[in-house]
C-alpha cells in the first residue's frame, strides 16, 4: 500500500483544479472538463468558480462560452443539480447517467402526479420533437407539449415545479438543455439541434471514464465518496462495483491513517509533491472543490465547522481554503461602486493567511469591477 500525506493530497487537488497554480491555457470549457463539471444552481457563483481557476478569465467569457461559442452547456447532471459542462463532454455524461437505471423512480414520480405509463412515454417522446434550435421558455414548452401529446394537464404539471423536476429526465436522456435567458425567464433547446448530433457511448464505458475523471480531480477517494458526488447514497453499490471494474487502474493508498483509492498513474507525481508556500483561495458558493472532495476528513474540514459549510436545504457556503483545507467561510455584498467581502475564519489568521486573503480580494475586485473592502468577523 502506498503512503501519502495530507499536504501531498491537498497539493494534488489544488493543482488538478487549476487553483495552485492557476491555469493559463485552458478556456472555460476545458476548465469544466478538468473539474468534472461546475455546479450552476447560482449562475454568478459558477462564473466565479471558473474565473478562480483560469488566469484572465472574466464572467463575460463564461457567458460567451455558453451562448456565443457554445463550448459550454448548462444542464441537469450529477445529483440532479444544474451544472456547466463542456459541450464535448455532454454525450459522456448523458451515457453515464443512463436514464434506464432509475426509470422506475421517475415512473413513480410521474404516476404520483397523475401521468399513466402511456402518457409518460408520450411526454418523453414529444420533448425532442417539440424542442429544436429556437429557445423556448418554460411556458412555451409546456403549452407545446400539451398540444403535441393531447395531455391537457401536462402543461400545468410542467409549470407547477419551480425547480423544473418534470424536465430533468429529458435532460438526462440528452433531449433538453438550457438556452439563453429571455429577460428573467429561462429557456430550453434540443442539444442535438443546438450543438449537433453525437455518437452513442456505452453506459458502462462512460461511467468508468467519469470515475477516472473524478479521481483525477478529487482523488484519493472511496467508492462512497464517488457515489455521493455522482448521485447520492442510492448509488453506493453501483460505485463499489464500478471501482472493482477499474481494479487494474487503481491502487489503495494510506493518507495518514485514512484508506482510499487513487489512479495508479497519478501516484508517482503525487508522492513527489512537497508544497512550501502558503496557498490561499476564496472559492464561491457551491464550488466543485468543496462539493467533490471527501467530506468526512478532519484534514479537509474539521467536523466542528461542517455545519457552517454544508448548510440546510443543500446550501453550500463560499469557503476560505488554506493550503487546500477549508479554514473559513466568506460572503460578499455590493453597494453602489463598492463590494464588501466578509470573512469568518475558524481560527485566528497568521500574517501569511491575511496576506493571501488580501491578494484574493484584489482578484475579486477585478472580476466585480468595483472597489472591494474586506471585513473579518
Amino acid at each position: 500500500m502506498h503512503a501519502l500525506t495530507w499536504r501531498q493530497v491537498h497539493a494534488r487537488r489544488l493543482a488538478q483544479h487549476g487553483l495552485s497554480p492557476r491555469w493559463n491555457a485552458p478556456e472555460a470549457a476545458q476548465a469544466a472538463t478538468r473539474t468534472g463539471g461546475i455546479q450552476a444552481q447560482v449562475m454568478s457563483a459558477a462564473e466565479l468558480a471558473l474565473c478562480a481557476r483560469v488566469a484572465g478569465l472574466a464572467p463575460h467569457d463564461v457567458r460567451a462560452a455558453l451562448w456565443q461559442d457554445r463550448s459550454l452547456v448548462k444542464t441537469w447532471a450529477m445529483r440532479g443539480t444544474l451544472h456547466l459542462l463542456a459541450v464535448s463532454d455532454l454525450p459522456l455524461y448523458v451515457a453515464a447517467r443512463d436514464f434506464r437505471t432509475d426509470s422506475r423512480a421517475w415512473a413513480n414520480y410521474f404516476a404520483y402526479y397523475g401521468l399513466t405509463p402511456e402518457q409518460q412515454h408520450a411526454f418523453f417522446a414529444a420533448v425532442p420533437q417539440v424542442l429544436g434550435r429556437d429557445p423556448m421558455t418554460r411556458q412555451q414548452l409546456a403549452e407545446a407539449l400539451a398540444r403535441h401529446t393531447g395531455i391537457a394537464h401536462l402543461g400545468d404539471f410542467i409549470l407547477s415545479s419551480s425547480w423544473g423536476s418534470p424536465l430533468k429526465p429529458s435532460a438526462f436522456r440528452g433531449d433538453l438543455c438550457f438556452g439563453p435567458n429571455q429577460g428573467q425567464q429561462v429557456t430550453f433547446v434540443n442539444p442535438r439541434a443546438w450543438f449537433g448530433d453525437w455518437e452513442a457511448i456505452g453506459p458502462q464505458v462512460a461511467l468508468q471514464e467519469i470515475a477516472r475523471r473524478y479521481l483525477q480531480a478529487y482523488g484519493p477517494a472511496t467508492p462512497d465518496d464517488f457515489a455521493r458526488w455522482w448521485g447520492g447514497g442510492g448509488q453506493k453499490v453501483t460505485a463499489r462495483k464500478l471501482f472493482q471494474s477499474l481494479h487494474d487502474e487503481l491502487d489503495e493508498v494510506d493518507v495518514e491513517g485514512w484508506r482510499a483509492f487513487a489512479l495508479r498513474e497519478s501516484l508517482a507525481a503525487m508522492q513527489q509533491l512537497d508544497p512550501a508556500e502558503t496557498a490561499i483561495h476564496l472559492l464561491p458558493l457551491f464550488d466543485a472543490y468543496t462539493i467533490g472532495a471527501p467530506r468526512d476528513q478532519e484534514a479537509l474540514l474539521a467536523s466542528a465547522h461542517k455545519g457552517r459549510v454544508f448548510r440546510q436545504q443543500g446550501w453550500i457556503s463560499a469557503v476560505v481554503l488554506v493550503n487546500g483545507s477549508i479554514q473559513g467561510v466568506w460572503s460578499h455584498s455590493a453597494r453602489r461602486a463598492q463590494t464588501t467581502v466578509k470573512v469568518q475564519l475558524f481560527s485566528a489568521p497568521s500574517a501569511a493567511v491575511r496576506k493571501g486573503i488580501e491578494s484574493e480580494v484584489e482578484r475579486l475586485a477585478g472580476l466585480f469591477k468595483t472597489s472591494v473592502v474586506v471585513e473579518y468577523e
